[in-house]
C-alpha cells in the first residue's frame, strides 16, 4: 500500500500509473457497494476521496465501474430557502408516497420521496428541473397534468393535501451558490473507470481508464443540466433525509471541465 498523506500532482499521477500496471486487484471491501472507490483509496493510502496536493489545492478522486448506467454523484446540496427545510417539511409530507418497506422495516406511516429528475421532461410523478435564467437559479417544478396514470391514487392524496398547482414555495438553487459549491468541490478531479470481474466468488478491479480533469466550468455544468446530463436526485423518507444530490451521467463528466488529460 502506498502510504502518502501529502501529495504533489506528480505523486498522484505516478501512483495511479503503478496501480494501473498492477492489473487486476481484489476488492478490499467485501460486501461494500463502494468497493471500486474504497479499494483505490486503500491502494493510494488516502482517506475518503480528498487528495491534499501540495501547491495545487484540493483534488477530488472519483471512481466508477465501466459499463454501468449508474449516475455519479457530483455533490450534495439542499435546496433554498434552506431554513425552510423544504425536503422534509414540504416535499415529503405533502408529495411523498408510502415507502415500500412501510409496515415491515419501517413504521406503517413511513413515507418516501425519491425522485431523480432532469430539465428535459417531467418525471412520472410530474417533477422537473426548470432553469430560470431571469432569476439565475435552478428550481423544481410540479405539473400535475404530467403525472402517469399509474400514480392516480397518489395524485389524489396530493390534491387533498397541497392541491394540484405549482409548488409553493418552489425549491431552488441560485446559480452563484451552485457555482461556488461545485467550483470548490470539483475544481480539479481524477476520474477513474474500472473494469470488473468475479472469480471464485471474489470481485476484482482493473483501473485502466484514468483521466485528469482540470478547471471545472459552471457554464458547462449549466449546459449539461439543460441537456439532461446532470440531474437532481432526492432521496428522503420520514425517518431520514439521505440528502439532495447533483448527479451526472458517466459519459458526461468530462464535459464539465476545460481540460481533460488521459493518464497512460
Amino acid at each position: 500500500m502506498i502510504m502518502i498523506t501529502t501529495y504533489t500532482k506528480e505523486d498522484v499521477i505516478e501512483s495511479l500509473r503503478k496501480i494501473k500496471a498492477k492489473g487486476w486487484v481484489q476488492n478490499r471491501r467485501h460486501g461494500n457497494a463502494g468497493g471500486v472507490g474504497n479499494t483505490l483509496e486503500d491502494l493510494l493510502g488516502v482517506k475518503e476521496n480528498n487528495l491534499a496536493i501540495a501547491n495545487a489545492g484540493e483534488w477530488e478522486l472519483k471512481t466508477q465501474r465501466k459499463q454501468t448506467n449508474s449516475l455519479l454523484t457530483l455533490f450534495h446540496c439542499e435546496p433554498s430557502p434552506r431554513n425552510a427545510r423544504l425536503v422534509p417539511q414540504m416535499l415529503l409530507p405533502l408529495y411523498g408516497w408510502r415507502h415500500k418497506e412501510a409496515g415491515n422495516k419501517y413504521p406503517d406511516s413511513e413515507l418516501s420521496f425519491r425522485q431523480t429528475i432532469d430539465a428535459i421532461s417531467p418525471s412520472d410523478r410530474g417533477f422537473m428541473v426548470n432553469i430560470d435564467y431571469a432569476n439565475k437559479r435552478f428550481q423544481i417544478s410540479f405539473n400535475s397534468r404530467a403525472v402517469s396514470e399509474r400514480h392516480e391514487i397518489w395524485l389524489e392524496s396530493v390534491k387533498s393535501g397541497a392541491g394540484l398547482g405549482e409548488l409553493d414555495p418552489q425549491p431552488y438553487w441560485g446559480f452563484s451558490d451552485i457555482e461556488h459549491k461545485a467550483g470548490t468541490k470539483l475544481l480539479n478531479c481524477f476520474y477513474i473507470l474500472a473494469e470488473t470481474k468475479r472469480e471464485n466468488g471474489q470481485e476484482y478491479y482493473l483501473y485502466d481508464d484514468i483521466k485528469m480533469l482540470n478547471t471545472f466550468s459552471f457554464d458547462k455544468l449549466l449546459e449539461a443540466i439543460k441537456q439532461g446530463d446532470v440531474l437532481v436526485d432526492f432521496d428522503a423518507r420520514t425517518g431520514h433525509n439521505h440528502g439532495t444530490k447533483f448527479r451526472v451521467k458517466q459519459s458526461a463528466i468530462v464535459n464539465l471541465y476545460d481540460s481533460v488529460t488521459t493518464i497512460s
